[in-house]
């Protein structure tokens, strides 16, 4: 007995240590499967059909927000959104380089998709902080040296850029070292350091070359500014001379350190 029973013993260890047994699925768990697998292919194929086949998530609306100077209207031909088409394959991206394409003015656009039939607009326009006089037409600069418009008339409270650096002497080699471009962007540099108080007063930016900048500004005060370097130290010091000299004419910071006034 001893003996057979350890035979049986081994035999049942051999068996037990063999790979498991194949799992077989009974046919309730089978119908199961099939069933789950059927839902998810009919959910799948439902969702794309009413995402690109169905009339209810068609684009049918275009909302325009944040304009200023450009009107709606503007802004949704710029935009050429296609409506009627399935709101998913609205290419966002392409419209928002067709509206920085066609339309200059804008510094920032966000395209957003308005479920279930709607594309929105929000735009952010560029100002313009200098004006450059082209004929009877000005052509409006914002704070990055960007040319983005002609207007007829020119808008209140943005200084004119006047470059007179077509004269002879030393100011010519500063456009040839510098470029327009680069001379333009000093400009821009210099009336965005500006007080507050004396940007709304100032009626002209005249550059003579990079490091010879001065402003007019109303009631016939000039203000010699230099180049573009250290802008919030020559702002805090005109800000100040201003204050101890209000009948002066003239202002000098183009070494704010060592400002002057004169006239009266």
């Amino acid at each position: 007995m001893a003996g057979s029973t350890t035979a049986e013993r081994g035999e049942r260890q051999q068996k037990s240590s063999g790979p498991p047994p194949a799992r077989r699925f009974t046919p309730p768990r089978l119908r199961m499967i099939i069933v789950l697998v059927i839902a998810l292919v009919l959910l799948g194929a439902g969702t794309v059909w009413l995402l690109y086949g169905s009339q209810w998530l068609r684009t049918e609306e275009v909302s325009v927000s944040g304009t200023r100077v450009l009107t709606p209207a503007q802004v949704r031909e710029a935009a050429d959104v296609p409506v009627g088409a399935p709101l998913i394959s609205v290419d966002t991206e392409a419209i928002e380089a067709r509206l920085r394409r066609k339309l200059p003015r804008i510094d920032v656009v966000d395209v957003e998709r308005s479920w279930p039939h709607g594309i929105g607009l929000k735009v952010t326009e560029r100002t313009p902080v200098l004006l450059v006089q082209k004929g009877r037409n000005f052509v409006e600069v914002d704070d990055e040296g960007v040319r983005f418009a002609t207007v007829s008339r020119a808008p209140n409270g943005v200084p004119v850029l006047e470059l007179t650096l077509s004269r002879p002497g030393s100011r010519a080699p500063s456009l040839r070292r510098f470029g327009e471009d680069r001379l333009v962007r000093e400009a821009v540099r210099v009336a965005g350091a500006l007080p507050a108080t004396v940007a709304r007063d100032t009626r002209t930016v005249k550059v003579l070359s990079y490091d010879d900048i001065s402003l007019d500004l109303g009631g016939g005060r000039t203000v010699a500014w230099g180049s573009g370097e250290k802008g919030a130290a020559k702002a805090r010091t005109l800000t100040a001379l201003m204050k101890a000299a209000p009948d002066a004419r003239h202002f000098d910071v183009s070494a704010p350190t060592a400002p002057a006034s004169s006239g009266s």
